[in-house]
Parts: structure tokens; C-alpha cells; sequence
């Protein structure tokens, strides 16, 4: 490869439509995991990044690109890793072009029928659904999960890791029938329509999966039975909602934030003891990311704009 690679870069803060493909030099650092990528997931978190609306917030310009899967170029001696091994790796930036850095703690061996796309769909939405269901959600063995956005990337990793790890059923909230098959693709026991769901389900379920937000809030606190939780992952709806307490003391129930990224990346090894737990799972297919929309790199403003507009279904990813 020469020095220098292609690469995604936000140059202004315009939206999905004024990302740029550049070439740029080849970053190296001989402490860090250099790493020939092969597919890069895509992610609300870029989106939000092309009009500095997260809360990561780099100098431009600025490759994105969170996570990724790839083939070791060169790492250091005490991480574990050789060159040619077949990686996914949390990158935070940078990951949108064909060589990235990576932190050796947060590079991780992919088994081998893992293929790069899946891979590069993983640490992220599974990191954040284990994140969310076992450490601040505490699920038990039998308990009924409901998953709003059902059909996307948290959602889809959310239907598995609760299966995986042992709810008794699932229920997914979806806006369309063709997104609700995806749901069932994912492992849903049933799904249910985003417009009147909470009727459709009664008080039936122990913890409410949302990454949503919006107006449905309330509703899904009233779907909830005693002891029941509500995880709060996101707002793609773009409302962030408020709760009245007293629901909460009335019908003894939780409201619950789930923050994994800020959380796993303060705590060296956090995000290796996520992947340890659910790696086996992994290798036997229980956990199989949902690969939506493929983009080849050059075609990132089409990757974009796929989330932009709520047409993907699964991860979108970019493959180079």
C-alpha cells in the first residue's frame, strides 16, 4: 500500500451530503494496532457528527468512523495480535478509510465464520444492548423484553442479546410489516406496529427497550408490570421525553439511562469483559448482526443519508 490511502473526511458541518472522499497520509503509531480495513459500521452517532450535533466533537476535518473489522497490518508485541489476523475493533474515529489505528484493548479476534461486515456490526450495537440489558437492565431468566426501533441496529441486537441471554420472549416495535420481518429475521418472538402498541401488548412486559424516545415514552411505561424497567438508549426520534414521577412510585417501576459508550470507554477492559461474555455466543451464530445496506466507501454520503431518512433495516455498513 503507499503512504497514503483513501479516506472519508467531514470537512464542514453541512450534513451527510458534504462528506468528502480524500486521499490522506497512512496514520502509524507503533504502540497502536494498525489495521487494513475491510468494513466499517455506520452509525446515528456519524450522522449526528456531519452537523456537530455529538458529543464527540473533533477539530475539522475529521474521518469518522467508530468501528470496524479488517485484516492486522502491524501490532505491538504485548497485545496479542499477529499481522494477517482477521480483527473488529472499536476505533471511536478514523475508521472510514482503508488503514485505521486501534486501541489493542479494544481489538478483538473475530471467529472465523464471522464474515467483515457482521463484524464491523458488533461491538457497538451488542456493546450497547448487553450494556443495557444485563448490566443496568439486571435481566432475568423468563422475563418478556420489548424493543422499540426493532427493525435498526440496536434493535436488532437487542432481540438477540435478550434471547441469548435467557428472556422468555420478545416483542418488537415496529413502523412497518417489512420492518417487523426483519424483527422476526433477528429472533423476535412477535412484533407488534409502532401506532398503538401499547394496546396491542397491555401490561405484559418486565423491561422496555428504547432507543427511540419521543412520544411512545409514556406509553411504554404503561406497558410495563411491577418492577419493570425502561431502558433509556437514545431519542432518533428527536424528542427527548420527560416523565412524570409519580408513575413511577404508583406502579413501581424504573426509568434507567443506558450511556455504554462513556461509560465502557472510562473503564480500561470494560469493553473486553463485554466481548469475553458474549464472544461464544458469537462464534455459534445466537448473536448474527444484521447486515442492512451495503456501501462501497466512496458512497458514504449514500450511507448517510440511508439512516437520515430511517430506511435501513439492520446495520448499514461501508466496505472497502
Amino acid at each position: 500500500m503507499t503512504d497514503n490511502m483513501r479516506a472519508i473526511q467531514i470537512t464542514s458541518l453541512d450534513g451527510p451530503a458534504a462528506v468528502e472522499c480524500v486521499e490522506v497520509p497512512v496514520p502509524t503509531d507503533d504502540s497502536m494496532v494498525s489495521i487494513e480495513v475491510k468494513a466499517a459500521g455506520v452509525a446515528f452517532p456519524e450522522l449526528l457528527q456531519t452537523r456537530g450535533l455529538y458529543q464527540l466533537k473533533p477539530e475539522l476535518p475529521f474521518i469518522p468512523g467508530a468501528e470496524v473489522a479488517g485484516i492486522v497490518v502491524s501490532a505491538p508485541e504485548s497485545s496479542g495480535l499477529n499481522v494477517g489476523d482477521r480483527v473488529c475493533a472499536l476505533t471511536r474515529l478514523g475508521g472510514f478509510a482503508e488503514r485505521v489505528l486501534a486501541q489493542p484493548d479494544l481489538t478483538f479476534k473475530l471467529p472465523d465464520q464471522v464474515s467483515f461486515e457482521a463484524g464491523a456490526s458488533f461491538i457497538f450495537n451488542y456493546g450497547t444492548s448487553y450494556f443495557a440489558l444485563i448490566e443496568r437492565g439486571h435481566l432475568e431468566g423468563g422475563e418478556t423484553v420489548l424493543v422499540h426501533g426493532a427493525a435498526g441496529g440496536i434493535g436488532t441486537s437487542s432481540i438477540q442479546v435478550a434471547k441469548a441471554f435467557g428472556a422468555g420472549k420478545v416483542i418488537a416495535v415496529v413502523s412497518s410489516e417489512e420492518k417487523g420481518a426483519v424483527a422476526i429475521q433477528a429472533g423476535a418472538d412477535e412484533f407488534v406496529l409502532s401506532e398503538g402498541f401499547k394496546d396491542a401488548v397491555g401490561k405484559s412486559v418486565d423491561i422496555v427497550v428504547d432507543p427511540v424516545g419521543g412520544d411512545r415514552f409514556t406509553d411504554s411505561l404503561r406497558t410495563l408490570r411491577e418492577h419493570g424497567r425502561l431502558l433509556v438508549i437514545g431519542f432518533t426520534a428527536g424528542d427527548i421525553p420527560s416523565v412524570k414521577v409519580n408513575r413511577l412510585l404508583l406502579n413501581n417501576i424504573s426509568t434507567v439511562g443506558v450511556g455504554w459508550g462513556a461509560y465502557a470507554l472510562s473503564r480500561p477492559g470494560h469493553v473486553a469483559k463485554e466481548w469475553t461474555a458474549m464472544e461464544s455466543a458469537l462464534a455459534s451464530g445466537a448473536l448474527a448482526p444484521i447486515v442492512g445496506a451495503t456501501f462501497p466507501l466512496e458512497r458514504a454520503v449514500d450511507a448517510l443519508q440511508c439512516i437520515e431518512q430511517r430506511a435501513a433495516t439492520g446495520k448499514v455498513v461501508l466496505t472497502i
